[in-house]
């Protein structure tokens, strides 16, 4: 039988566990613990929610990588790309490439009998991922395009309908202004909104072969190519790879293909996006600082109160390692059903948020409308790791006191 751990658990139960303040300062120890975990649980979740819910959101709008031609500059009056098979098989080989998908963008004016609005056009083909747009759907629903017939339909934003009063089913005229003004109109088959002004404030989808014919391409020419990528963390590596495949094209018309990726597109997001990490890093510190001190105020209480025993098992021949571990599973009783309430009280307070919504955040501000969670059992194993070990070491410190300890003192003094 451990010795150690028996008498620590006789110390644990409520009969053995001394006076009123070692049993106050064990409760406070535990509440520290439980409250620390909870918060670095919801502090966690909801960080990484965010730049989950906003990143994927951005990359729904445009893609994880993007090859267009190196004139266009980020204008929406684009230079075209020659689509090839080639170039999509050549794609297809490398690893980590998820989908690949044609796109063209030309900035036009939809006009109605009482307002206009400049947008963005952005032309899909068959081969567009829907996934994205159809979880931002509130209405309707999303356009098909086929290689026969050229459809009329769009898919606008909430934002936009209400900026221009219209509503689904509604037609409206959009003006393409070059020589001669081109006009074409269209039909409102869904409305979306993904909650995010860089997208809901210009984007508006139609079929491909619309823009094609505006800008007189062939069927082949488009303004270029998105790519969706199998993780985010990896978009540096493929930008490169992709970039060294196509860089160094040039096309018959002499022109040349730029790559960039989401990052590139919404620096300024993904910057405040990064930020969040340093917050999220003061937070965890400060939470595990503040129940770390707690736990060490408890040992030490416990120490001092049980200076006498500790003189009797010395005098007894235990050894000073042995007594430093008989605490040490004392703290360790605390500590753990610290960590079970604290998960408790987190992953109830995430599921309860990422089920019912039930903080409201403010759209405008937040690009959200309710507190996004993300909640991931690695963060989780991670977390509670991390806390034992951190508070694990804080502890070694105060328990080597107990090696400074008398026997003869200590039992004369009781």
């Amino acid at each position: 039988m451990n010795v150690e751990y028996f008498i620590a658990k006789r110390l644990a139960s409520s009969k053995e566990s001394g006076n009123r303040l070692s049993r106050l300062m064990s409760i406070v120890a535990i509440i520290s613990v439980a409250l620390g975990m909870a918060v670095m649980i919801l502090t966690v979740a909801i960080v990484t929610g965010f730049k989950k819910n906003i990143s994927d959101k951005l990359v729904g709008g445009s893609s994880h990588i993007q090859i267009t031609n190196l004139d266009s500059n980020y204008s929406f009056e684009t230079n075209p790309i020659a689509e090839t098979k080639e170039l999509f098989d050549e794609l297809n080989e490398i690893e980590g490439v998820k989908h690949i998908q044609k796109f063209v963008t030309k900035g036009g004016i939809i006009r109605t009998e009482q307002d206009n609005q400049g947008v963005m056009f952005k032309g899909v083909d068959y081969d567009f991922d829907k996934t994205f747009f159809e979880k931002c759907l509130i209405e309707g629903q999303i356009f098909t395009v086929s290689d026969t017939v050229t459809s009329n339909d769009v898919l606008i934003s909430k934002k936009l309908a209400q900026l221009l009063r219209l509503k689904l089913g509604d037609k409206f005229d959009a003006y393409f202004v070059q020589e001669p003004l081109r006009v074409r109109r269209f039909s409102i088959c869904g409305i979306y909104s993904t909650q995010l002004d860089e997208i809901d404030k210009s984007l508006v989808l139609c079929d491909i072969k619309h823009l094609q014919k505006i800008y007189g391409w062939t069927k082949n020419q488009v303004s270029g190519l998105e790519i969706t990528v199998d993780n985010i963390k990896n978009i540096e590596k493929l930008n490169a790879e992709i970039s060294n495949l196509v860089t160094f094209r040039t096309a018959e018309d002499g022109s040349r293909l730029a790559v960039n990726d989401v990052i590139q597109l919404y620096p300024h997001l993904f910057a405040w996006l990064d930020l969040l990490d340093t917050n999220v890093i003061i937070i965890l510190l400060l939470t595990i600082a503040v129940a770390g001190f707690n736990m060490v105020s408890g040992l030490l209480i416990m120490l001092l109160e049980r200076t006498a025993m500790i003189g009797i098992l010395k005098s007894l021949g235990m050894q000073s390692v042995n007594i430093c571990n008989l605490f040490l599973y004392r703290t360790a009783f605390i500590v753990v059903k610290g960590l079970i309430i604290g998960n408790a009280i987190g992953i109830a307070c995430c599921l309860l948020q990422q089920h019912f919504g039930i903080i409201k955040l403010d759209a405008a501000s937040y690009f959200v409308a309710t507190v996004p969670i993300n909640l991931n059992i690695v963060h989780l194993l991670l977390l509670n790791v991390s806390a034992v070990l951190v508070i694990a070491l804080v502890l070694i410190i105060p328990s080597q006191i107990i090696t400074k300890i008398s026997p003869e003192k200590t039992i004369r003094f009781e």
